[in-house]
């Protein structure tokens, strides 16, 4: 069940950054991001005030957990450490081609597994290792497939800041293995709900601060905003993706290792739809190394068994 659920994460996380793309060409990158955070706090608002108020949810996949502050301290940090992410995902990709971002964005399982290296003392086996490599080497052959169109990866902040969001992205997936693994096992053992309806919600709270401080009064007339249909679909297609990975870790038979990976595997929609609606250039060279990345993948999955 849990593989399942991955695997429709996935291709909705891949709908996501595509309509992402779309939403953010020659448009503000804060608003947006405001908005798709308002919208996702929208869509898991009803489930807070029905959990807290009914018993229509009781028993079902829906109902948020209950507590206090000793408990929204560890959402609050998960959403300050996404929210991070996302500033600079949404600036990069903003100004980088599709085909470009989604290779970067999937040797995040990478990053996990280094990670959990430095920082649970875990030991990599050798198709892990050959994993790490195979990731390395894919970054190497899309930093020359991006300079054919005068993406120099040595030089240009936009590649940084894909880069800082996909480790940032990397961290968030650690924590919330510490956040959803039970007590016993040295996790928090927050109930998932409640984690994905909150942290939307502190993310608003704070996407609404840098509008009024950042953007409104300095940026509004340089950087204008304008209304794009696929905000709502952004929102939409992550909340869903990601209401499917929380649901799939709370699964006590899930593998941490394994749904990042598949999650992922979202850089295949990504890629197609930056091939045939925004007509990226270099697809050849950037689908193998794409492959190298996919490979990659496989060999992690292989490790991780």
């Amino acid at each position: 069940m849990w593989l399942i659920l991955a695997f429709f994460s996935a291709a909705f996380l891949g709908i996501y950054d595509s309509l992402k793309k779309k939403a953010l060409k020659d448009n503000a990158v804060i608003p947006i991001l405001f908005l798709n955070t308002l919208f996702s706090s929208l869509i898991f608002l009803p489930f807070i005030v029905l959990s807290a108020s009914t018993d229509v949810l009781n028993d079902t996949v829906f109902l948020v957990g209950s507590g206090g502050w000793e408990v929204h301290k560890y959402v609050v940090l998960k959403a300050l450490i996404v929210l991070s992410s996302w500033v600079l995902g949404y600036f990069g990709m903003k100004h980088l081609p599709l085909t470009i971002v989604g290779p970067i964005n999937a040797t995040r399982p990478v990053m996990v597994l280094v990670g959990a290296l430095l920082v649970f003392g875990e030991r990599l086996n050798l198709w892990q290792w050959a994993g790490v490599l195979l990731a390395v080497c894919s970054f190497f052959l899309l930093s020359k497939s991006g300079k054919k169109e005068g993406i120099d990866f040595k030089h240009d902040h936009w590649i940084y800041m894909i880069v800082g969001a996909a480790m940032l992205g990397a961290l968030s997936g650690l924590y919330d293995k510490y956040l959803m693994a039970p007590v016993a096992e040295g996790g928090v053992g927050l109930d998932r709900m409640l984690v994905q309806s909150w942290y939307n919600i502190y993310q608003c709270l704070m996407m609404g601060a840098m509008l009024l401080l950042l953007w409104w009064p300095k940026h509004r007339q340089t950087t204008p905003f304008h209304w794009d249909w696929a905000i709502i679909g952004v929102s939409l297609f992550l909340s869903t993706a990601d209401f499917m990975y929380f649901y799939a870790l709370s699964l006590p038979s899930a593998m941490i290792s394994i749904v990042s990976m598949i999650r992922r595997g979202s850089v295949v929609v990504s890629f197609i739809f930056g091939a045939l609606f925004f007509h990226e250039k270099n697809l050849k060279a950037k689908a193998f190394d794409l492959a190298l990345v996919l490979l990659g993948m496989l060999c992690l999955y292989i490790g991780s068994r």
